[in-house]
Formats: C-alpha cells, structure tokens, sequence
C-alpha cells in the first residue's frame, strides 16, 4: 500500500487559486493566506475549533490564517497541526495585538 502523502516537489496549483478575499500583512516567508480566521477575543478552544471546522475551505497545499489574542493559541495551534498533520509555518505578532498563525493545508 502506498502512502499518498505530500510530494517533495512542492505543488504548482497555488497558481490557480484566487488571491485572498481579505487582506493581510505582507508576510516575508510564503505566499498570503487564502483564508483569514478572525478569532480575536475568543478564548481557549474557540480559535482551534474555528480553524477545524474551517480548513476544509482551503485548497490542499494553501495557507489559512488564524488571527487569535489568546495566549493559549500559541501553543494550541501548533499543537493541533501536529495532531492533525498539518503544516504550522509561522506565527506573526499583529499590530493590534495578538498573533497570526499561518497554517498550510497538507490533505
């Protein structure tokens, strides 16, 4: 049986994905996120919650933002990508306060 897993080339389809309907900080690594989760003033699991029932909206190989303030998403984010199997791939200090996760979608 094989694993149909992600490949190790990388993949070319982000170049048929629309641009993100809401903006976000110019970010230094990566492409933007092609979904913005605003989960600023929710507290612990919301945020996690909102991004597991929202992932699914991003095509595979894509980037999702979660924008959270509680200080239980950071360690909660990655935790889940872990867990879940998806790629955690930085987490940026928001102006207003807070924190964006950036997270690409691996199935």
């Amino acid at each position: 049986m094989r694993f149909r897993g992600r490949a190790k080339g990388g993949t070319s389809a982000g170049d048929a994905v629309p641009p993100a309907a809401e903006p976000s900080p110019a970010g230094p690594s990566g492409p933007p996120p092609v979904l913005v989760i605003d989960a600023l003033g929710r507290k612990c699991p919301i945020p996690i919650i909102m991004l597991a029932e929202r992932i699914r909206e991003v095509p595979v190989g894509q980037i999702v933002a979660v924008l959270a303030d509680d200080a239980a998403a950071r360690t909660d984010v990655p935790a889940w990508c872990r867990m879940k199997s998806q790629d955690f791939v930085r987490e940026e200090t928001l102006q207003q306060g807070g924190w964006g996760f950036h997270i690409r979608r691996t199935y």
